[in-house]
């Protein structure tokens, strides 16, 4: 079936009016010649070798070039400045074909200021606190440089936003009292921001040079390698054929780009030049098609491992290890895409649409399979990995890392040289059509080498247990391997003959990864450095506390309002800002507030959980219309109203809007809490179920259209699959209420890092009565005394009464607001004779069942009628 597309076409973009929105936002808008494309080359090229070093193992080993952290920061954001005058045009006019003298000024400027840590390092370690005029007016000067480099990357919502902040730190005493602080001098204030690690200079940035800047580039060396066409062709493949094939072909294809990809709107366009004209192709309407699109890449920046780079703020912001943040993080974002390839699906019903034919039909029962692996294939490679060749680990030992690098080695000749029997993957180019769709076998056989790399990251991840910045080194560093040996070798294998032009093509593809990377990192390093200028002025005010109290008074106290306004308020900061300024932003500002408010009601969540909430608000921001830049692009592909397409794919976006609520309440979601292989399944299995019924609901179509009270009913399921223990803390008390005095055996008796609910009372530093819950973090096992001791805890009985006669600096307690003289006024345990919160699913199936019988006879008179 097709349809014709009634669109007008002044909506079209160009191929090249694409690339260009994609260069504007990500790497720079500029294409120079001659020298300056040479300089602007080798500055790239040098960035990435920077990085490269520092992340290695080399510098310790030689002695050589070693720098520290703050040292490593000033150079990253030295190189970041530098680009991005002479990358991005100042403005719309601004020349795009060499770089005016005053941008060359600017970026030379900008980087002397960024670098001046660097370079003054020793002279500034002597007197701290006591800045020079020379130290304030570079910092003036580089905090301006910073907010115009960061208008031309970034646009104008990051730089108000940051100038906004400023003007807090220097009015803070002609502020509303509500918000209002004692203020700063000019002094205080530029040496907090520019010379300290409290601002630009901050953690923000300290992730970006040690983490992100290494996953960036491997993400980019795999897309130079081929593998996003290899991605993309493999999902049209296997999926192609089904109902709206095409349409879950790009959900497929967009999270495989995701998981190698920073940026939703690079990832629109890679995968959506492709797959929205092939949707369009079998009748899904344009605004729809590039909808579906623009949902799935943005939701590319929740899929670990990259999660469009926040998961390593996360890791520094809670305190997590890495692996943790990709534990907690995977099944939201699986249920996620499950869920928007169940709107598609429910699309294709509703119009009765196909999918695209293939030469020769394949077997209904080799489909499920494929279908099956295509899902489960990032899952089963991980397992394959971890304990397939863990043993290798125990066998080895040490030597376990030099074994697995000549296996990898061994399996890459063969799997290349399995590969070249089949002919090299191509897209086709916008405007060509596709009649049938590739086969399934030569398309997944020629581009497997790709995986090799991933393979390498997570065995360094998840066996060899290196730091991320590590296991990333390795893994680029056998990519790079990879980009150089794979033509050559596919010539040598194929018969095709000169090596020598593959071998050169091949360090041209090398040389062009590592420049495409660094170029994709310009905005991020802008982003993480600006977003800094908030950090510090959280540490510098205290406008956190502040915040706390206005959503405090804006909510009355009620629980869901303030967890509601916490969601729009991290919507209206995320606008216009990319991933990783919109997680820094809304972390530093949203996740105390409801951390503070949440613990006043009951409702005490890991940090984890917190952070997850406020991250997947600012990531809704991408695809909110006015601001959306992934729906512009998608629009241009599409031939569609781009309002209308941001609008589409902000309905189809709610079925992540709805997943924050879920996991802040039922952190099984975000696998917390799970004792068992079964309760593991049974989570997976009832959130999946969950969250494609909720798409039901909101598509208005099960299997057959909604009624309303079948929408209600659907949504009650939802609900109760999400959130089990809503209905049961109804029948039966979730928690049994315990004396303080029972503290210390308590203590003693719990697990190893088992938590324990405590309730505490009293009277802040800053003389506001407090009343809320802490979950006490207990460790290893021990006397009470020690366990209580390694949180920096220390306690006395007055009585009945347990006070806190001691909190530790910078320990665990204190990160939990606790202070000295606060009285423990109840212990919470869980309630012993309480049925286990599962056994609302039963319920809850029995009413799936029931809209299912509703829905069944309408179904068939559909079906009879279509076939008449």
């Amino acid at each position: 079936m097709t349809r014709k597309n009634d669109n007008k076409d002044n909506f079209e973009l160009s191929d090249e009016e694409l690339q260009k929105i994609v260069a504007e936002a990500d790497t720079g808008g500029r294409k120079p010649t001659g020298l300056t494309a040479n300089v602007l080359l080798v500055v790239a090229l040098a960035w990435s070798l920077f990085q490269l070093w520092i992340a290695s193992p080399l510098p310790f080993s030689l002695g050589v070039f070693v720098f520290n952290d703050t040292e490593a920061r000033a150079i990253h954001l030295a190189f970041a400045v530098f680009l991005a005058f002479a990358a991005y045009p100042a403005l719309k006019r601004s020349p795009r074909d060499r770089v005016p003298i005053q941008d060359w000024i600017l970026a030379g400027a900008g980087a002397y200021c960024a670098a001046y840590l660097f370079l003054f390092y020793r002279e500034l370690s002597t007197r701290p606190g006591l800045p020079t005029d020379m130290d304030i007016a570079t910092a003036v000067v580089g905090l301006t440089l910073l907010l115009e480099a960061a208008r031309r990357a970034l646009g104008l919502p990051m730089v108000i936003l940051a100038v906004v902040f400023l003007c807090y730190i220097f009015f803070g005493p002609y502020m509303p009292d509500v918000i209002a602080h004692r203020g700063a001098s000019l002094a205080k204030g530029m040496s907090h921001m520019w010379l300290t690690t409290e601002g630009v200079f901050g953690v923000a940035l300290g992730v970006s040079t040690s983490f992100i800047f290494l996953f960036v580039l491997f993400g980019a060396l795999l897309e130079t390698a081929g593998a996003g066409a290899y991605f993309i062709k493999s999902a049209i493949a296997l999926l192609g054929h089904m109902r709206g094939g095409p349409a879950k072909a790009a959900v497929v294809a967009s999270a495989s780009t995701g998981l190698i990809s920073g940026s939703s709107i690079a990832n629109v366009v890679t995968t959506g030049t492709f797959t929205i004209p092939l949707m369009k192709s079998v009748g899904y309407r344009a605004d729809k098609a590039a909808s579906v699109e623009v949902a799935s890449s943005v939701n590319g920046q929740i899929m670990p491992p990259v999660m469009g780079a926040a998961a390593f703020l996360m890791v520094e912001y809670v305190g997590i290890t890495y692996v943790q943040v990709m534990k907690h993080a995977i099944l939201p974002a699986l249920i996620s895409y499950i869920a928007l390839f169940y709107i598609v699906h429910l699309e294709a019903l509703k119009m009765d649409l196909k999918g695209l034919p293939r030469r020769e039909p394949l077997p209904w029962q080799k489909a499920v399979i494929t279908t099956l692996m295509t899902f489960s294939g990032l899952v089963i490679l991980s397992a394959v990995i971890y304990w397939g060749f863990g043993w290798i680990k125990d066998l080895f030992g040490d030597g376990a890392f030099i074994v697995v690098g000549v296996l990898m080695l061994i399996a890459y000749i063969f799997i290349v040289r399995h590969g070249a029997k089949y002919p090299e993957l191509h897209l086709e180019k916008p405007g060509e059509t596709m009649e049938y769709l590739p086969e399934i076998g030569p398309t997944l056989k020629s581009g497997l080498h790709f995986l090799l790399p991933v393979a390498a990251l997570i065995w360094n991840l998840m066996v060899e247990q290196l730091s991320p910045a590590l296991s990333a080194f390795w893994a680029t560093l056998f990519l790079m391997f990879i980009l150089v040996t794979q033509r050559p070798l596919f010539a040598l294998f194929r018969g095709t003959g000169a090596l020598g032009a593959a071998t050169r093509q091949g360090f041209h593809d090398l040389l062009s990864g590592l420049v495409t990377g660094a170029r994709n990192m310009i905005g991020i390093g802008i982003a993480t450095a600006t977003a800094g200028v908030i950090v510090g002025t959280v540490t510098l005010t205290g406008i956190g506390l502040a915040m706390t109290e206005l959503v405090e008074v804006l909510s009355g106290g009620n629980l869901m309002i303030m967890l509601v306004l916490v969601a729009v308020i991290c919507l209206i900061l995320g606008m216009g800002l990319p991933t990783t300024a919109n997680y820094i932003v809304v972390s530093s500002l949203m996740a105390p507030v409801i951390v503070e408010l949440g613990a006043q009601s009951g409702l005490l969540v890991p940090l984890i959980a917190v952070h997850m909430f406020v991250f997947y608000f600012g990531l809704m921001a991408d695809v909110t219309p006015p601001v959306g830049l992934a729906s512009y692009a998608a629009a241009g592909i599409a031939k569609s109203d781009p309002i209308r397409t941001g609008l589409t794919a902000f309905g189809y976006s709610l079925r992540t809007a709805v997943l924050p609520f879920m996991f802040i309440f039922n952190t099984q979601l975000l696998l917390i809490g799970i004792d068992s292989s079964f309760q593991l399944v049974l989570t997976i299995v009832t959130a999946t179920v969950a969250s494609m019924m909720f798409a039901a609901a909101t598509q208005g179509f099960f299997i057959a259209r909604n009624r309303i009270h079948e929408t209600i009913l659907l949504l009650l399921v939802t609900f109760t699959l999400f959130r089990p223990g809503f209905w049961m803390d109804m029948l039966y008390p979730p928690y049994d209420e315990v004396a303080p005095t029972e503290l210390s055996r308590l203590v003693e008796e719990a697990p190893r890092n088992g938590k324990l609910r405590i309730w505490i009372e009293g009277m802040s530093l800053e003389g506001r009565d407090i009343s809320k819950g802490v979950l006490l973090p207990l460790g290893e096992r021990g006397p009470a005394r020690e366990r209580l001791n390694a949180m920096g805890l220390t306690v006395m009985s007055l009585g009945d009464d347990v006070q806190i006669a001691a909190v530790r600096f910078g320990s665990q307690a204190e990160k939990l607001g606790l202070e000295q003289g606060f009285t423990i006024t109840t212990i919470e345990l869980p309630a012993g004779e309480r049925p286990a919160k599962e056994w609302m699913f039963v319920p809850a199936f029995v009413l799936l069942g029931l809209v299912y019988a509703m829905q069944k006879p309408r179904q068939r008179r559909r079906e009879t009628e279509a076939e008449a």
